[in-house]
């Protein structure tokens, strides 16, 4: 009995420590950390893309697209086949000599080259002598001089004794300028005792040299020289020309994308070289197109009636620089554009005297100021169509294919350019 109770007590105590066991371990746990866990790093966002907030002025949208372009540069005309042939002159038979018993008889026609142009009977000697008579009627110069007079020399062949003269011809400037039409020339005479006279001229060899012309063109606006055919109906393709010749200059503006234009020829001047401030120099157009060149050399020089108001057509006669070996010439031209409705007046014409100061277009009294060299208000009404204004100023001279604006009443737009055409062979005429 008390075996059982011992057992008894021994498994109530067992039950009793192992419920104590289960308290203690319920009710004690151990305390949490002070420390935190970190955290983890935080996810990077990509920024978001805000929409760009509309301007506060936009651009207006037309209902048509525009079509306009800025126009293209303007391309050359095809330039026609030229039915056109050089013509050489042919010798000019102007000069003949009698061999006489004691003297020599020589006459020489005033034309002495065959051009049209007499000569200065003080530039022509026979040897070391004047002329001793002129012959006004035939129009020739009369030499007459004794077989061993006058530089004469003589020569001894088997069959015939050669008295020789030399006839000298060097031209002076005309009217004190440095222009001369016509070229040193020694011409033999020749007396053959008993044989008849003979007489002959210098040889002349050709020069071809090769040629090109210059032109000036801004904004749409061209200004060319040309030389022209004898009928003005072409280009002349050669620019070879002798002394004497009229040499056709055709001046031109190309109207491209404006108003109807009208071209003047201000001034021009020849020289040796492309320079035009080069020396030696010679203004045949000056004082703001006056054609001075016939009053000066007394030459056929003029400006052509207008054809057309965007062309301006004149004849130059061929000459030389005296003591120029090479006979090229540069013309250099200052051309002015206006509109056509502006009037022809003493700035704007172009003039030449022939039988008096007459203007291409008919308006002559505006040429009035060219024999005095003096200019009138280049705005001075001189009887010409239209109303338009000008400032009563002379534009100054701009660089090539400038545009000039004056200020007026009314606005009036002119444009300018230099033009240099050449060189321009200018050969001899062939003399026998």
């Amino acid at each position: 009995m008390v075996m059982k109770c011992s057992a008894l007590c021994l498994v109530a105590l067992a039950l009793l420590c192992t419920f104590c066991d289960a308290q203690w371990g319920s009710s004690h746990k151990p305390s949490p950390p002070r420390y935190q866990k970190p955290a983890p790093p935080p996810v990077r966002q990509e920024p978001s893309k805000q929409a760009p907030q509309q301007p506060q002025q936009s651009k207006q949208d037309f209902e048509m697209p525009l079509t306009w372009t800025y126009p293209e540069d303007p391309k050359p005309e095809p330039q026609p086949e030229v039915p056109f042939e050089l013509r050489h002159p042919v010798p000019a038979a102007t000069v003949a000599v009698e061999c006489r018993e004691r003297d020599a008889h020589v006459e020489v026609k005033k034309d002495m080259f065959g051009i049209g142009q007499f000569i200065n009977p003080a530039d022509l000697t026979l040897g070391t002598c004047g002329a001793t008579a002129e012959d006004n009627a035939a129009q020739v110069l009369i030499f007459e001089s004794e077989l061993h007079d006058c530089g004469s020399s003589l020569a001894m062949t088997e069959e015939a004794l050669i008295y020789t003269f030399v006839l000298n011809y060097v031209p002076q400037p005309l009217a004190g300028s440095q222009v001369v039409r016509t070229s040193k020339a020694a011409v033999i005479v020749e007396c053959h005792y008993p044989r008849k006279h003979n007489v002959s001229s210098l040889p002349l060899d050709p020069l071809w040299i090769p040629f090109s012309a210059v032109k000036v063109a801004e904004e749409f606006l061209y200004f060319t020289l040309k030389l022209m055919t004898d009928d003005w109906q072409f280009e002349r393709p050669s620019y070879q020309y002798f002394l004497g010749d009229m040499i056709n200059i055709e001046a031109t503006v190309k109207q491209y994308f404006h108003v109807p234009l009208r071209v003047y020829v201000d001034s021009c001047v020849a020289t040796l070289a492309p320079d035009m401030n080069s020396n030696p120099r010679y203004a045949f157009i000056e004082n703001q197109g006056c054609f001075i060149d016939a009053r000066i050399t007394g030459s056929d020089s003029k400006f052509m009636a207008r054809t057309a108001e965007n062309k301006l057509q004149f004849q130059l006669e061929a000459f030389r620089f005296q003591g120029s070996d090479s006979g090229l010439l540069y013309i250099t031209c200052h051309l002015r554009a206006t509109s056509a409705a502006h009037p022809i007046d003493s700035g704007h014409r172009a003039c030449s005297p022939i039988g008096g100061w007459k203007e291409a277009s008919g308006v002559h009294a505006a040429c009035g100021s060219c024999d005095s060299g003096s200019l009138e208000a280049p705005g001075a009404n001189t009887g010409a169509g239209g109303s338009w204004g000008s400032s009563g100023t002379v534009t100054s001279v701009s660089s090539p294919g400038r545009k000039i604006r004056e200020a007026s009443e009314s606005e009036v737009f002119e444009w300018e350019g230099d033009v240099t055409l050449g060189p321009i062979p200018i050969e001899e005429k062939v003399i026998a």
